[in-house]
């Protein structure tokens, strides 16, 4: 059932619909959070109250976004309340300047030796296999701030580049830079997957 469809049965009071959306987007929504606050709890606690906020609110939704972006809004803004912001604005260009992909995959000459797999090869083959679910999972829970969030809402949640960049307050650059980077490691982990011997 789509999103509208759970909307209008939330609308009637119907507690079904309520728990399909939460099972959709709880855990989403407290990986964003914990882009702004300080911990699991905290994170955790503004997903909550994101919830109350919704039930509380929903009657004044116009649709003029889709509903899991003003969902997300709501996330954004008590997550700031809650979260000191500041301590995680650091330039993009010094904060993940690591490289994405290991140096020893390339020759002297920058030539690949190790060319990676691309991400659709490893993943379209094993869209059913549980072992491959969990490594993405894992790998997306254990990517640091704020690749984590931008991870989520572009590829686990579908929002756009513009959309993340709102929510998150970076510009549309170091979105697409945070997400390169994330996308590369959750690539290195599927690969260790696959090295490890994917069926």
């Amino acid at each position: 059932m789509d999103d509208e469809v759970l909307l209008e049965k939330l609308l009637v009071g119907d507690q079904d619909a309520f728990r399909a959306l939460v099972s959709r987007y709880h855990s989403s929504l407290v990986r964003v959070a914990r882009y702004h606050v300080d911990s699991d709890a905290a994170a955790e606690d503004v997903a909550q109250d994101t919830w109350v906020a919704v039930l509380r609110g929903v009657h004044k939704f116009e649709g003029r976004s889709s509903f899991k972006t003003w969902l997300f809004k709501i996330l954004v803004n008590r997550s700031r309340t809650a979260g000191s912001r500041d301590r995680k604005q650091v330039p993009v260009d010094t904060a993940f300047a690591e490289p994405t992909v290991e140096q020893s995959r390339f020759d002297a000459g920058g030539a690949w030796t190790d060319p990676p797999t691309p991400l659709d090869d490893l993943v379209s083959a094993h869209l059913d296999d549980a072992l491959v679910v969990r490594a993405i999972r894992d790998a997306v829970r254990e990517l640091p701030e704020p690749q984590q969030a931008v991870v989520t809402l572009r590829d686990v949640e579908g929002l756009s580049t513009y959309e993340v960049s709102a929510l998150l307050g970076l510009t549309e650059g170091n979105v697409r830079v945070i997400l390169h980077r994330g996308r590369a490691k959750v690539r290195a982990a599927l690969e260790g997957v696959a090295r490890g011997g994917l069926p």
